[in-house]
């Protein structure tokens, strides 16, 4: 039975706090639940999942902590069960240092790169590369908070991390080269070679 606090049970003063602090947090759920999900539908159903889940549980929330962290960790556990649900999930053996030794290193990228050219070459990063790329540097969140959320090792996402922006460095060296941008150590190799003058 919840008791009044000032007039207000407290099933509705946490109603409240739920709706300033996760509420307008949904549009970054969604970012996340589209890159998880890859499908409009799914990724609707994967927030509202999340969000109910995050009310049902949010008497255990500390107040003033990072919600976003706290909502995306919810929304990972819930994909994941959702997964598990799905299919008969297999352990295959990690391949990112094969990849590794693949991804040739390229120099940093000139800024006439567009917007949609960074989202072309992300969908060549690997998967598990690309997860943690978007979690550190579009999301924003920490190194320890993406482990939380993969349920890995801090120094396995740091790793993960350098071989994802990596891959995306070499990605988008391409669509640089297609432009005809050339950075100052290419223009360098060329001046020494007499291609440049």
């Amino acid at each position: 039975m919840f008791r009044l606090i000032k007039g207000k049970t407290e099933e509705e003063i946490l109603w409240e706090d739920f709706e300033q602090e996760a509420m307008p947090l949904s549009a970054d759920l969604f970012r996340v639940a589209m890159f998880l999900k890859r499908n409009l539908p799914a990724a609707e159903d994967l927030v509202q999942e999340t969000m109910m889940q995050a009310l049902k549980s949010f008497h255990r929330y500390e107040k003033g902590t990072n919600c976003k962290a706290w909502l995306t960790t919810i929304m990972y556990h819930t994909h994941y069960k959702q997964l598990r649900k799905q299919t008969n999930l297999r352990m295959v053996v990690d391949t990112e240092e094969k990849i590794a030794e693949t991804a040739q290193f390229e120099a940093p990228i000139p800024q006439q790169i567009t917007d949609e050219d960074v989202l072309q070459a992300l969908k060549k990063v690997p998967e598990t590369f690309r997860e943690t790329v978007l979690l550190c540097d579009v999301e924003g969140f920490t190194y320890k908070e993406i482990a939380a959320f993969l349920d890995v090792p801090i120094g396995t996402v740091m790793s993960r991390l350098h071989r994802g922006r990596k891959t995306l460095r070499g990605e988008l060296a391409v669509y640089a080269r297609n432009y005809g941008i050339e950075n100052e150590e290419t223009k360098e190799v060329k001046r020494k070679e007499g291609k440049l003058l």
